[in-house]
């Protein structure tokens, strides 16, 4: 068939196989030209198809020659339907890693359920023996309980009052005024739920008991603070509310490793187009012209980078934390400098200048990417095969 992206809203509804296996050879490629990190030997990586997930697989991997397990939600390719990219870039990711002698699997299913998180602990415990890393990377509107079995659902709101400021259809380039009512106290909750700490406790919870987590085992989840312009929406909204109950789960979670010697971190990482924060409003925007300003400082790193940075010079650098549980590898995104011109651009951009103010070119290359379209060296034209194993698939 011939795969062409089907956009719907901030959603790809359709994804590319050999473009996804392209960017993922190029990651990797990254990676090994890089010094070797020495750090962790066997890593479990919990939402490890798809943006800082995937990135962390493919440096632990590549980077450390760690052995990894990877779980994630995707599915195959269906009839006219193509698989989702997450499914595309673990077929990729699983190919090469076989091909370089790296011991992985992957499990499909919901994280968030008993049953994948036993289905994991029973995998560790045949081929690893135990892990030593575990990056939690989970980003899902939805979550059931998997004790009482409510479904919460989670929004992208403010909280306390309306929020009004510019926004950007990154597909038009349109920049216009968006206002957003305040979520209800039921919405942050069920926000909490949904993307706060309570499953990374649990998956680490049950990993200790089962006893398949390291002496000294380090694990990370990552967040998000960014600048005063995006709060409301963003870090004093219900996501900001959720990001708070994580890293208060970090705490938690370092208290409940100490004894044994291991850590719980949060790391706080650069904005980046995802799938996820291409649909909040405001953010869209905001990237674009950070992205301009950071090219043009020599400053930008995408998803690779960035986890490659966190894992060579941050996570097993005793002096490259702060004392909160938090990793700041957001801090050329927040340099004052950056800041200052962001927030200048920011002041003059309208629909007439985006292209002139912002790297909204490449805002969108980045996002139809994230699907496997707009790879270099890939015939989009050419008859392509949409139905792709994933090897080590358990």
């Amino acid at each position: 068939m011939i795969i062409k992206p089907k956009t719907r809203g901030f959603i790809c509804t359709t994804a590319h196989p050999e473009g996804c296996a392209k960017q993922i050879e190029q990651q990797i490629e990254y990676v090994k030209a890089q010094k070797k990190i020495q750090g962790p030997a066997n890593v479990l990586v919990v939402g490890a198809s798809t943006g800082y997930g995937l990135a962390s697989r493919i440096a632990a991997a590549f980077g450390a020659g760690a052995n990894t397990i990877g779980v994630f939600f995707d599915r195959a390719a269906e009839g006219a339907r193509t698989a989702t990219a997450g499914w595309y870039n673990s077929a990729a990711f699983e190919q090469a890693a076989q091909s370089q002698g790296l011991r992985s699997f992957s499990i499909v299913g919901d994280a968030f359920s008993n049953e994948i998180k036993a289905k994991t602990i029973d995998l560790i415990k045949s081929e690893f023996g135990q892990v030593d890393l575990v990056v939690y990377s989970v980003a899902s509107p939805r979550r059931t309980h998997p004790d009482t079995g409510e479904t919460f659902t989670s929004v992208i709101k403010p909280v306390g009052e309306a929020y009004s400021n510019k926004t950007m259809n990154f597909h038009t380039g349109e920049v216009s005024m968006t206002s957003i009512e305040p979520a209800t106290e039921d919405e942050v909750r069920q926000t909490i739920a949904v993307m706060g700490g309570e499953d990374w406790k649990m998956w680490i919870d049950q990993l200790l008991k089962a006893g398949v987590l390291a002496d000294g085992a380090t694990t990370v989840a990552y967040s998000y603070i960014g600048p005063e312009i995006t709060h409301p929406i963003y870090r004093e909204g219900t996501i900001g509310k959720a990001k708070n109950d994580l890293e208060q789960s970090a705490h938690q979670l370092q208290a409940l490793l100490s004894d044994k010697g291991g850590r719980a971190f949060v790391s706080v990482n650069k904005a980046l187009v995802t799938q996820s924060s291409s649909a909040i409003p405001v953010v869209p925007l905001y990237i674009s012209a950070l992205y301009r300003v950071m090219k043009e400082n020599g400053l930008h790193e995408n998803c690779i980078q960035q986890m490659y940075r966190l894992f060579s010079e941050h996570l097993y650098n005793e002096n490259a934390k702060d004392a909160n549980c938090l990793i700041r590898i957001d801090d050329w995104e927040m340099r004052e400098d950056i800041q200052a011109e962001v927030m200048k651009r920011w002041a003059q951009v309208e629909t007439d200048n985006v292209d002139e103010l912002t790297d909204l070119v490449g805002y969108r290359q980045d996002f139809f990417q994230l699907f496997g379209f707009e790879s270099e060296g890939v015939d989009y034209e050419a008859d392509t095969d949409a139905n792709v194993d994933i090897p080590n698939l358990v």
